[in-house]
C-alpha cells in the first residue's frame, strides 16, 4: 500500500460518525497535511501510529514514546534526517498533541511555546527570536522574497499586532468582515517570520486554536490538503513590487479561510498564486462567485460566535446548549447570551418540552 492510499484511510475515519474518532482523524489529519508546507512527509511508521491512536488502541503520549524507539536506531534516524522524514514524523506528533489541548493564550508568548514544542531537538534555537535577518526565495515570486521583520525588532513588532487584534470587538462586525480581519491579523504576524524555521507551520497552529476561541472548528481538508496554498497565499499578502505592477493581495488567503472556516467552495491552486499566472480573469469570477455566496448568507450578518451556534444546530436541530458548549468550545454563559442574541434578532426559536425541544433557523438564503 503506498503512502498517499495509507493517508487516504483517514477519510474513512472522519466520516464514522464516533465524535472521538472523527475529532482525532481531524486533528491528525491537519497535523499531516502541515508537514507540506515545507514539502515533507511523515513515515509510513507515523501514519501507522497515528491510526492506531485514532482507533483508540493508544494514547497520543504512546505515539510519542513509540517514535522515540524507533528513531534510537541510529540506521533508521540518519535516513529520516536527510530525507526530512524525522522532522516530519516529530513534527506532526507535536502538532496532533497541541490540537487535542484546549489551552490556549493570546500573546506573543504563545507563538514561542508552539514554536518551542513543535521544534525541541529538532531545529536549533527552537522558541527564540531569530537574531538576524532573513530573505527566501520564492518560486511564486519568480525568485523574489519578500520583505520580514527586522531581527532587532521583532518583538517590538508582535507586541504591537498582537496588541491591535486585542483592541478589536468582533462582537460588533459580521463573520465575513471578522475573517477579513483574521486574515490581515494572521498575515502580519506570519510577515515578521519571528523564528529561524517552521514559521509557517506554528501560524497555522496558533490560527487554529485562535479560530476555536471563536467556537470554530477548521475544516480539516483545508490544511489536510492545501496547506501548501496557505504558505504561499501567505507569500502573496505580503509581496509588492511596484516597478512590475504587482501588489500584495489578501484575496488568496480569504479564499482559503472562507473555505477553511465556512466551507464554501474555492479555487485552491497553487499555479493561480504565481505572479505571471495568467488566468486572471477566470480566477477573479471564482473569488465573486464566492462573494456572492458569503454577501447573500447569514455570514453577512451574525457574528463569529453566532454563526458557530448555527452550525451546530444546523447540524442537530435537537442538540442542548450544554453540548453545543462543549462542541464550540465556548462557555455555556457565552453560548446563552448568543442565543438570547440571536432569538432577538428573530433567527432562531425553539419549539417542544424542554427535554425533548427543537431549534428553528428561521431564515431562507437569499
Amino acid at each position: 500500500m503506498t503512502y498517499e492510499d495509507r493517508y487516504k484511510e483517514f477519510e474513512q475515519y472522519l466520516a464514522s460518525g464516533e465524535p472521538g474518532v472523527e475529532q482525532r482523524a481531524r486533528n491528525w489529519s491537519m497535523a499531516i497535511g502541515l508537514q507540506d508546507v515545507d514539502r515533507l512527509k511523515p513515515s509510513e511508521f507515523l501514519l501507522e501510529q497515528a491510526k492506531a491512536n485514532i482507533e483508540g488502541k493508544i494514547s497520543s503520549e504512546e505515539v510519542g514514546k513509540r517514535l522515540e524507539e524507533y528513531y534510537s536506531q541510529k540506521s533508521v534516524r540518519e535516513k529520516a534526517e536527510a530525507d526530512g522524514t524525522f522532522e516530519a514524523d516529530r513534527v506532526a506528533d507535536r502538532i496532533n498533541l497541541l490540537l487535542a489541548e484546549k489551552a490556549f493564550t493570546f500573546s506573543p508568548k504563545e507563538l514561542s511555546h508552539i514554536h518551542n514544542f513543535l521544534f525541541k531537538d529538532v531545529l536549533p534555537h527552537a522558541g527564540q527570536f531569530r537574531k538576524y535577518n532573513i530573505t527566501k526565495n520564492q518560486w511564486i515570486l519568480d525568485g523574489d522574497t519578500i520583505s520580514y521583520g527586522s531581527a532587532d525588532s521583532l518583538s517590538e513588532l508582535l507586541n504591537y499586532d498582537f496588541g491591535e487584534e486585542k483592541k478589536f470587538d468582533y462582537s460588533t462586525v459580521s463573520s465575513v468582515d471578522a475573517i477579513r480581519h483574521i486574515v490581515r491579523f494572521i498575515s502580519g504576524i506570519w510577515q515578521i517570520h519571528a523564528f529561524g524555521e517552521g514559521n509557517t507551520r506554528t501560524t497555522a497552529v496558533f490560527l487554529i486554536k485562535y479560530l476555536r476561541s471563536f467556537g470554530f472548528e477548521v475544516n480539516n481538508e483545508s490544511f489536510e490538503k492545501h496547506s501548501w496554498f496557505f504558505r504561499n497565499a501567505l507569500v502573496r499578502s505580503q509581496y509588492e513590487n511596484i516597478p512590475k505592477s504587482i501588489h500584495r493581495t489578501f484575496e488568496p488567503l480569504e479564499r482559503f479561510m472562507n473555505f477553511a472556516v465556512f466551507g464554501i467552495p474555492a479555487d485552491l491552486r497553487n499555479r493561480t498564486l504565481h505572479i505571471r499566472w495568467e488566468e486572471a480573469k477566470p480566477q477573479n469570477v471564482v473569488a465573486k462567485r464566492q462573494n456572492d455566496v458569503l454577501e447573500t448568507s447569514l455570514h453577512a450578518l451574525l457574528s463569529l460566535k453566532e454563526m458557530a451556534v448555527i452550525r451546530q444546530i444546523k447540524d442537530n436541530p435537537n442538540i442542548s446548549i450544554t453540548v453545543i458548549a462543549a462542541k464550540t468550545r465556548l462557555s455555556k454563559s457565552t453560548i446563552d447570551r448568543t442565543i438570547r442574541a440571536l432569538k432577538e434578532k428573530g433567527l432562531l426559536t425553539r419549539t417542544g418540552a424542554k427535554n425533548n425541544a427543537t431549534w428553528i433557523i428561521n431564515y431562507e438564503q437569499g
